[in-house]
């Protein structure tokens, strides 16, 4: 199936870059990432947990790897008010 993504500038330009030097297309490249993040997300939920803990409790002293916006402020304790 064929889509269209608006990507910024910046960082269709780095998949490029990081495309050519893996010796691969930037489709193959996407799918791939794509494959990635759909096949972890209890990691990425794990990560979403530790930060909004450490919030909870007014410190961030250890790193808790990525976390994306969407992730802290699409939960439900941000939209009691």
């Amino acid at each position: 199936m064929k889509t269209t993504i608006d990507l910024p500038d910046d960082i269709l330009h780095r998949a490029k870059v990081v495309a050519a030097q893996r010796k691969t297309t930037l489709k193959k490249l996407v799918i791939h990432s794509l494959i990635s993040e759909l096949e972890s997300p209890r990691r990425n939920m794990d990560d979403t947990e530790a930060f909004v803990s450490a919030l909870s409790r007014g410190s961030n002293t250890e790193p808790v790897g990525k976390v994306h916006r969407h992730e802290i402020y699409d939960r439900p304790i941000f939209h009691r008010l």
